[in-house]
């Protein structure tokens, strides 16, 4: 898992810099059956982790519309997401919905990635 996330959080490319910081992400969760399969596990940073809990869908926050979160497995990053500096912006439904509600650009997440950078370690 850890090498096919290249030890980095699946979700908001965080590298990890410690392996207690990142764990297994059942990205569908067990309480709704997703298996404890290599297809259904993602290598998640502690924040990524916390926020998605067992959620499969969010709210887009541009249409309003309920849609399935960014599936880490399936769904290719560059497609639903790019960087704007540290700032990770959805370019699509998903991107939104996921960016939100895994509070991808809070300030404290904002200065790590920007720290990372400069030190040219993200992504």
């Amino acid at each position: 898992m850890r090498r096919r996330a290249q030890d980095r959080c699946d979700y908001c490319l965080i590298p990890e810099v410690y392996p207690s910081l990142h764990e297994p992400d059942h990205v569908i969760a067990l309480q709704h059956r997703g298996p404890t399969s290599a297809a259904n596990l993602a290598l998640a940073c502690f924040d990524c982790n916390r926020r998605k809990g067992p959620n499969l869908s969010s709210v887009d926050p541009e249409t309003g519309r309920v849609v399935e979160l960014s599936h880490p497995r399936r769904d290719k990053w560059v497609e639903h997401f790019r960087l704007e500096g540290p700032r990770i912006a959805g370019i699509t439904a998903k991107g939104r919905a996921t960016v939100e509600l895994l509070q991808f650009n809070t300030p404290p997440r904002l200065r790590i990635r920007l720290e990372l950078q400069r030190a040219a370690r993200y992504p």
